[in-house]
């Protein structure tokens, strides 16, 4: 192993956030579960008033708009999400860098916020050797939907980072974030690379000694 590589999904690997397109995407093709949506306001309004949990809210939504749902519903929606994902939603200049670490023989982590009913696979589907991501509860073989990890984002991001640097000890690691909550596990990285950051955030990474790069450019 050469390095230890760590990559960010939403909006670093992918273009854009990939939860919400997920769930809404399950609800489209089960319209009657839209109703359910209702239970997701108390959680939502907590937190636009910054006394909620965003791993609560990200919880609440799942478990409205899936809950119930079967493992064979949820991996049938996961193998028709997927490959529309890879074909629009993931930036080439990511997966070139990708590709670049694995000819390097270096140890690809795949680690996000966002889910396991679908980030796991995306892992697989990419040649990552490792997938970091919340987990999400089930009972039996229903999906509740409600995160039974904490939520993999900020500082339980850096705990989860220095956790698999601790497995490879005198590794240099490398990590790619795309947002100031990337910041903390970025900062103990030996090399860090901020992915399309804002002017503000430039900035920060300029005073911090972090890399910035443009990966925008469709080709």
């Amino acid at each position: 192993m050469s390095h230890l590589v760590f990559f960010d999904l939403d909006g670093t690997l992918s273009r854009r956030d990939t939860l919400l397109p997920y769930v809404a995407g399950f609800l489209l093709r089960h319209p009657w579960r839209s109703g359910r949506l209702l239970a997701v306001l108390p959680p939502l309004l907590a937190f636009a008033c910054g006394r909620g949990d965003r791993g609560a809210l990200k919880g609440a939504l799942i478990h409205a708009g899936m809950g119930g749902a079967s493992r064979a519903q949820v991996t049938a929606w996961t193998e028709r999400f997927l490959p529309r994902l890879f074909a629009r939603g993931l930036r080439p200049a990511a997966l070139a860098a990708i590709e670049t670490h694995r000819r390097s023989g270096d140890h690809l982590v795949l680690m996000s916020a966002s889910v396991d009913l679908y980030v796991a696979e995306i892992g697989r589907r990419l040649g990552f050797h490792e997938t970091v991501c919340s987990g999400t509860h089930w009972q039996a073989q229903q999906l509740d939907g409600r995160l039974a990890t904490p939520n993999r984002r900020d500082q339980e991001k850096a705990r989860c980072f220095r956790e698999i640097a601790a497995l490879h000890p005198g590794v240099d690691t490398v990590a790619y974030g795309n947002a100031a909550s990337d910041l903390p596990h970025m900062q103990l990285a030996t090399r860090a690379v901020m992915v399309n950051p804002s002017a503000a955030l430039r900035q920060q990474c300029e005073r911090l000694g972090i890399e910035t790069v443009n990966w925008l450019k469709k080709y």
